[in-house]
């Protein structure tokens, strides 16, 4: 990484008339709402490339300093899904009996979750999403990432965008704590789960919840 900044013409950038602004951002938008987390997934195979290509939309993400304090780690590998499954389940079934309190289980409640996770093991791709604490120079001297959390957690935002831009569904799993990842997976203790990433084809005849989200008016205030 080099020390000195190299400013170069942002050639890449498109301007758009009005109308057509006006276009993309509604298509987006309508695009975007059709967006629903599943709990039920296909074991249908998904393309590795396209994997890849969401991946690398990710890695697109504004971060610190330029840090990108990000790792994805992409599991195919049945018996790694089954440990990891096995893992989450154990942390979850903490969670539900003892941990959490009740207002917690009741806001959980409608959705219909509970300690157990057949999704870790039927979808055909789980990505582990780690946050690097730091990094290290050549000479390997630590460099501090800066805003580590927040950059992590636009990518993640990026990830989920591109994998329903594929055509494809995911859910977003945090058993908590998740420092099995680091063991399974074998990753430094210098990365932290972030979370993990369920992705693949919906289920055939998936039920969702029939939930809302909120208006512009109650998410957004214009000065």
């Amino acid at each position: 990484m080099s020390d000195k900044l190299v400013l170069v013409d942002h050639e890449q950038y498109r301007e758009y008339s009005i109308e057509e602004m006006r276009i993309r951002a509604q298509s987006f938008y309508q695009d975007m709402r059709r967006r629903r987390t599943v709990r039920d997934f296909s074991s249908r195979s998904v393309a590795l490339d396209i994997i890849e290509n969401c991946i690398r939309t990710a890695g697109t993400a504004v971060s610190g300093a330029n840090m990108q304090p990000w790792q994805f780690v992409v599991v195919q590998d049945q018996e790694i899904k089954r440990q990891i499954r096995l893992a989450a389940e154990k942390e979850e079934r903490a969670f539900y009996e003892e941990k959490a309190p009740q207002e917690w289980l009741d806001a959980l409640a409608p959705l219909g979750t509970d300690s157990n996770k057949p999704f870790l093991e039927s979808a055909p791709y789980l990505i582990a999403i780690f946050q690097e604490r730091f990094g290290l120079l050549p000479d390997g001297r630590k460099v501090k990432h800066y805003y580590a959390v927040e950059s992590v957690g636009i990518a993640t935002g990026l990830l989920i965008a591109a994998i329903h831009n594929a055509g494809l569904v995911c859910l977003t799993h945090t058993p908590s704590p998740m420092g099995f990842l680091n063991e399974i997976l074998e990753r430094p203790r210098s990365e932290r789960p972030f979370l993990l990433l369920v992705v693949g084809y919906p289920a055939d005849h998936v039920k969702i919840p029939d939930i809302s989200k909120k208006d512009l008016g109650d998410i957004a205030t214009f000065l």
